[in-house]
């Protein structure tokens, strides 16, 4: 079971008080609810030199990312706060890609859907190098594991 392994995510909670802004619209929440899923089952998530399970905060404060790690009883074990920089640009290239993708749809027009698509995933692989980078020596994350941290950034930082 996903809950015993060392590396593993039990939770994870969003924002500094757990929530999410109530403005978030039906694709913002399916998308996170995927992603935190997602990390919930099958995450590599390892901060170095700490033993899992772990319970994750993740949220924004002061331009920065804040991972606040926590054990298995919602101690804390450390926080990590890595700089927002990196990410602005993949950021906002993934929020217009995101709205031509609503509208795509909305419109029914499949061969823009396939393309707008392909260009959020490369845009997610791109997110999740930056993000393996940047928790370097700090968090041994795989690539998944970063994709999904990056969907969550962008939920995250379309609501700060």
């Amino acid at each position: 079971m996903n809950s015993a392994r060392s590396d593993s995510i039990l939770s994870v909670v969003l924002g500094e008080d757990g929530r999410v802004s109530h403005h978030v619209d039906q694709r913002e929440g399916l998308e996170r609810a995927q992603a935190i899923a997602d990390l919930r089952v099958s995450a590599s998530f390892a901060p170095v030199g700490f033993r899992g399970p772990f319970i994750l905060h993740l949220s924004i404060a002061h331009g920065r990312l804040v991972f606040d790690v926590r054990d298995a009883e919602n101690r804390e074990l450390r926080v990590y706060a890595l700089s927002l920089s990196p990410f602005r640009r993949l950021i906002k290239d993934y929020q217009l890609l995101v709205d031509s993708y609503e509208h795509a749809i909305r419109d029914g027009r499949t061969q823009a859907i396939q393309a707008i698509d392909m260009g959020r995933r490369g845009l997610h692989d791109e997110g999740a190098q930056i993000m393996t980078d940047r928790l370097h020596g700090k968090i041994d994350i795989d690539f998944e594991t970063a994709r999904r941290l990056f969907t969550l950034l962008c939920v995250l930082h379309q609501r700060a």
